[in-house]
């Protein structure tokens, strides 16, 4: 039987090393951390059951004082139960059969660091990185469209809305396909995009979005007016923000689910990122991105990979959320985007592309907005689509886009 560091028989190490994760000892023998599982420094193989064999889909615990059958397949008491509870992160937190085909945080990343980047590149702009999609052409007869995604999630969310297949006849072309040049960055802080540490130039604050996403579209060439499409919570409604302070570089915009009155349910997530201790706690939640987006149903596994990797990568995006959501004031954010978006206040079309089966904004947000100014917002409910219609959905969101733009 292999050692376990949970087993009353275990032995004392020779010499060891302090775990950056858990304080645990690691072994000085050990030769990678791929040997290391997800859930922070335990041996992928160090936990065994008697006689040799492992438990798949479960850690089981060798006890020494364990007697006879009884009690010989019952899963031990897991400390970190709290992140496998959702089946689409299962494989990557818990020890699988082939420890060197799945299961551990080198492995995922392995596994999943190119995954994800579709039409994307890196591109400098005055002091960070960015990650930013691109589809379609400068020269594109139907004009530029910048998509932007909320938190905790990334750009990857617009990959099929913006996706480029050549198919020009086909009834089911998407927006690069339709005659438009697509754009869809990673917010500074979020999916492939740099981290900053705060205090080191960037504070993410809401000015610094802006600032920062002033300097992308000049060095992207966006040519004003542009069509904008927004989706999501705190950078998403960043965007909207952004748009009521420059209404002139815009000549339509699409609003996917996003908080748009005062009433706004401000989701569990970020109020517990705002509580000191806990939040420092909640934002390295490695499945933080998926959970919230499968309220209501699982991401398939390889769409769960692409949303965890940033967060798996680092400590650092987990500390740009948390960062972000201590800077925002989302009740005044959403009270800003009521008003500014009311008749009399604003002139542009307006479509809101309403997921009705998002479990964090009802459908009674999308329709208070649409009342205030009724002349300028059209109203599509999308049926079988969340809080996140581009990722549920994606057709009929491309469907809705082209008749409006």
């Amino acid at each position: 039987m292999q050692w376990c560091p949970f087993s009353s028989n275990s032995q004392p190490m020779a010499s060891s090393l302090s775990s950056p994760l858990l304080n645990l000892p690691l072994s000085s023998s050990s030769s990678s951390l791929s040997n290391y599982s997800a859930v922070g420094a335990i041996p992928a193989g160090a936990c065994w059951r008697s006689g040799g064999r492992r438990s798949r889909g479960r850690t089981v615990i060798a006890n020494a004082t364990e007697k006879g059958e009884q009690g010989k397949d019952s899963p031990a008491f897991n400390p970190f139960g709290f992140v496998t509870d959702n089946p689409s992160s299962r494989s990557a937190i818990q020890l699988p059969e082939s420890p060197a085909e799945d299961g551990n945080v080198g492995q995922v990343l392995y596994r999943t660091e190119d995954k994800g980047k579709d039409y994307g590149s890196y591109i400098r702009s005055g002091e960070f990185v960015w990650f930013v999609r691109e589809t379609g052409s400068p020269d594109s007869r139907r004009g530029t469209v910048i998509f932007l995604h909320g938190a905790p999630t990334q750009s990857y969310s617009y990959r099929v809305v913006m996706s480029q297949d050549g198919r020009s006849k086909s009834l089911t072309q998407k927006m690069s396909d339709a005659g438009f040049h697509c754009f869809a960055p990673d917010w500074i802080g979020f999916g492939f995009s740099e981290k900053p540490y705060a205090g080191y130039g960037f504070d993410y604050t809401e000015k610094e979005f802006h600032d920062e996403f002033d300097k992308l579209l000049g060095v992207l060439k966006v040519k004003s007016p542009f069509l904008l499409v927004v989706q999501g919570f705190l950078v998403g409604s960043y965007g909207l923000t952004w748009a009521l302070k420059n209404p002139s570089r815009i000549s339509k915009l699409a609003i996917l689910n996003t908080p748009l009155t005062a009433s706004s349910p401000v989701p569990g997530l970020f109020q517990k990122l705002r509580i000191p201790l806990y939040g420092e706690f909640t934002c390295q939640n490695a499945v933080m991105a998926e959970r919230f987006i499968e309220a209501g149903y699982v991401l398939k596994l390889e769409k769960a990979d692409v949303y965890r990797l940033p967060y798996l990568s680092s400590g650092a995006p987990g500390f740009a959320l948390l960062e972000a959501a201590r800077k925002a004031n989302f009740k005044d954010i959403a009270s800003q985007i009521a008003a500014g978006f009311a008749s009399g206040r604003w002139d542009k079309p307006i479509l809101i592309a309403w997921g009705i089966s998002d479990k964090y904004l009802p459908r009674s947000v999308a329709e208070e907005f649409q009342k205030e100014n009724p002349e300028c917002v059209k109203l599509k409910l999308i049926e079988g689509a969340g809080h996140m219609p581009q990722e549920d959905w994606p057709e009929k969101v491309v469907d809705a886009l082209r008749v409006f733009f």
